[in-house]
């Protein structure tokens, strides 16, 4: 009202000296509010500060900087460029001394202390308070740079706010980032290193142009190695075998007529990958190589690494990978590269990066009826060599590493199933992804607009779209965590918002730099849909997947035009989850449990300081069967009231639910492995994907396993009475507690907040996709 008329400048001048004065006399918490009327004000009426006046300037700037609740107010309201942005530290102490809701009776906060609780400055672990602030100001630090290198408006009071409700909705588990995001994000990875790539879950390249003459023809190889050492999980395609330009390039013998050139390895990701591009390289060019390398720079084995966590390996992994790449290729001289070629330098990559962070697999946990791998390939359904590829009496020797790749076919649709699902029925192989769907729609409702027209495969979990050389960056929303329709579309805005700002840095590949540019493709997932139906119903379910899809379409038009970028080709997505999941208590992605009650089979160091207070608690922990140097801990989980088993669902429903996410709310894709009965349902998938492939953009199957398949089940369904007399059995003492949704579950009340941690080391950093069936994780299985 009053400021209607004060554009003119002596009125202006006057009124801001005035403020000012009353503003120095307020109290701190007077002066947040006040700060936020002056703006807004100052919004509405269309007037500013002059920067012509640098008294005027001032004196605003520093009675509004003294404010606990908002940054310093410069020209314009632009932040100093040497100030980084931080949370109020008053709206921080509010959540100092809350218990987290972490779910599943402690197995959250136990996941979350082992894998996201990173050392502070001063020496000590995080808590989960402070992880959250290093993720938030981390996020807002990568919006503060965009605004800044592009000469943008910054509203300190607007993201302050914005960055509080986004706090607010990560410690209610409300959402989560992506588990390497909880890991990297804010971390010196980021803000010093800028290596932006591994805050990113997952990429897929193709090798069908490896041999155009773009870039050398080991390009695709490296470049997956390069990513998966930084924990992206990434897909690939076989399209480069057999090509008529394969032909051209066949298989030679480095050229010993020169000279060896040595190569001293650098004790670096950049080293190790550099090195295995020069050895490919040097068996298809006369001009390149031969080498020898030098692994004398490689730290030592038991080393701890900087950076990304975990304990050094030593040179050997890298060592036995050039040795295996050699003799591969050596035995193949004068052919042009296979399709077994190009997925076992893939798989024998994908062995190397396990090896080389500490993770051994047993031959127990790695056959194919355990899917955690790192890698997916894709290959031609037609393909008798590719279909084949598991088929461990014909490729024995394929048996010690072919399990680091999902493998999955393009299927046309309309394509004759019948052959192709005997071998599915025997190990649940190959999956199935239908790329013309995938090019053509968005939801599958909506009409084709052909948006991924250049798309050419999907992540290991085949829950994006890809293009070649493509990373995406995924969330996940907690349905069931919210009270309302509209309070889940409040965390919407704050769960895409954190995607979307991971779109704005740059990765390290300048190939991947000029797609992402373009497409800024994130996925906004869904976890807990298991739980959301058996509390609210399918036609629920329904509405807040319609309502949210349009809600998140306005958020992305209304965020890309405030960073003046372009909107997101695709927006949504169903990943099937894991340890992020397990944090909030949820279901993964739209996976039903084994058991409304169950067991769920934890591995952890016999070093981990985590054994004291566990044993105290009264949790069976035992020796572990396939580590010697490990212990399992079994802690009992209850996933809600009124849940069905996966026993109870069909395939028929497993894959209809699918096709429901993939209709209403996945704009990319929805990853789903869709347990089956061999002998029951075995010989009804043929009819099922006959249906089903105009409904889906991928799907993956798996024989269902009898119950004790083997020792030490990850997850194991129990009765009620059996998960009764074990929580009966614990301490502290069990009460009935109400969830958010008023459903009645008997859970722990198991509190790590008083735990202090003596480890001085990093947790390793999150591997892939952070799933509970596409990551080899031999810890939580």
């Amino acid at each position: 009202m009053f400021t209607k008329g004060i554009s003119h400048f002596p009125f202006k001048l006057l009124f801001t000296r005035n403020l000012s004065n009353f503003i120095q006399s307020s109290t701190s918490s007077q002066k947040g509010d006040l700060s936020r009327i002056f703006l807004n004000l100052s919004r509405q009426n269309s007037f500013s500060l002059l920067k012509s006046n640098v008294w005027y300037r001032k004196q605003v700037s520093r009675t509004f900087s003294t404010s606990s609740e908002c940054a310093t107010l410069t020209d314009d309201n632009e932040p100093s460029k040497a100030e980084k942005f931080r949370l109020s530290e008053q709206f921080l102490s509010k959540y100092q001394d809350v218990i987290p809701p972490f779910g599943f009776n402690g197995l959250g906060e136990m996941v979350y202390r082992r894998t996201y609780s990173r050392l502070k400055e001063d020496g000590e672990k995080e808590k989960w308070w402070e992880t959250i602030e290093r993720v938030v100001n981390g996020t807002f630090n990568i919006q503060k740079r965009w605004i800044e290198q592009n000469g943008l408006i910054w509203d300190s009071i607007k993201t302050q706010e914005s960055a509080q409700s986004m706090y607010d909705k990560i410690f209610n588990m409300k959402f989560l980032p992506p588990g390497r995001g909880l890991w990297a994000m804010g971390s010196p990875l980021t803000e010093e290193r800028h290596l932006s790539s591994a805050l990113n879950n997952c990429a897929f390249v193709s090798t069908e142009k490896m041999f155009d003459g773009s870039s050398s023809i080991s390009t695709p190889f490296t470049f997956l190695f390069d990513a998966s050492m930084l924990g992206v999980g990434v897909g690939f395609d076989t399209k480069g075998a057999n090509s008529d330009e394969s032909k051209l390039h066949v298989i030679m013998n480095p050229n010993i007529s020169r000279p060896f050139t040595t190569y001293v390895i650098e004790d670096s990701r950049e080293g190790w990958v550099k090195s295995f591009g020069m050895l490919i390289d040097s068996y298809f060019y006369e001009n390149v190589g031969p080498y020898q390398f030098d692994y004398s720079q490689i730290r030592p084995p038991g080393l701890p690494i900087k950076g990304f966590g975990g304990i050094s390996s030593g040179a050997e992994p890298l060592m036995r990978l050039h040795t295996r790449i050699s003799r591969l290729l050596s035995e193949n001289i004068g052919k042009p590269l296979s399709v077994t070629n190009i997925v076992d330098i893939m798989n024998l990559i994908g062995k190397c990066v396990v090896s080389g962070n500490k993770c051994n697999v047993s031959n127990t946990l790695s056959n194919d009826q355990v899917r955690r791998v790192a890698e997916i390939s894709f290959g031609d359904p037609n393909d008798v060599e590719y279909i084949n590829l598991k088929n461990y009496d014909i490729n024995p020797h394929r048996r010690e590493y072919g399990w680091t790749s999902n493998n999955s076919v393009f299927a046309p649709l309309g394509f004759d199933y019948t052959t192709i699902c005997d071998r599915v029925i025997k190990n649940g192989e190959p999956g199935f992804a239908w790329l013309d769907n995938a090019r053509a729609y968005s939801r599958m409702c909506d009409p084709p607009d052909h948006k991924d027209m250049y798309a050419q495969g999907g992540n290991p979990c085949l829950e994006q779209t890809l293009e070649s050389y493509e990373l995406c960056c995924l969330v996940e929303t907690f349905p069931t965590n919210h009270t309302s329709l509209d309070d889940f579309l409040d965390t919407l805005y704050s769960a895409f918002l954190y995607a979307k700002t991971v779109t704005l840095e740059r990765t390290h590949w300048p190939q991947s730099n000029a797609i992402m540019l373009r497409n800024r493709r994130i996925g906004c997932g869904l976890s807990g849909v298991a739980q959301f139906i058996s509390q609210r119903g399918l036609a629920e379910l329904k509405t807040w997947c319609e309502e949210g899809y349009k809600h998140i379409q306005n958020v992305d038009k209304e965020i890309s035009k405030w960073f003046c970028v372009p909107n997101s080709i695709k927006t949504t997505t169903i990943k099937p989850s894991g340890t992020v999941s397990l944090l909030a208590g949820a279901t993964p992605g739209m996976h039903y449990p084994e058991s409304r009650f169950c067991i769920r089979r934890v591995r952890l160091s016999k070093n981990s300081e985590l054994i004291d207070p566990l044993e105290k608690i009264g949790f069976k922990i035992e020796q572990d069967v396939v580590e010697s140097s490990s212990l399992v801990v079994e802690i009992p989980i209850d996933h809600g009231e009124g849940i069905r088993s996966l026993k109870e669902l069909s395939m028929w429903e497993q894959l209809s639910l699918a096709a429901f996410l993939q209709k209403y709310w996945s704009d990319n894709q929805v990853s789903c492995t869709v347990t089956f009965d061999p002998e029951t349902e075995g010989p009804q998938l043929k009819y099922a994907l006959d249906y089903f492939q105009y409904q889906l953009k991928g799907i993956s199957f798996l024989p269902r396993m009898p119950l004790g398949a083997y020792a030490q089940m990850p997850i194991e369904a129990i009765s009620s009475e059996q998960y009764d007399n074990i929580i009966s059995s614990l301490l502290p003492l069990s009460t009935p507690i109400s969830t958010i949704t008023g459903a009645k579950q008997k859970n722990l009340k198991v509190d790590f907040q008083n735990f202090q941690s003596t480890d001085k080391s990093d947790p390793e950093i999150e591997r892939y996709c952070d799933t509970n069936t596409c990551v080899l994780d031999p810890d939580v299985w």
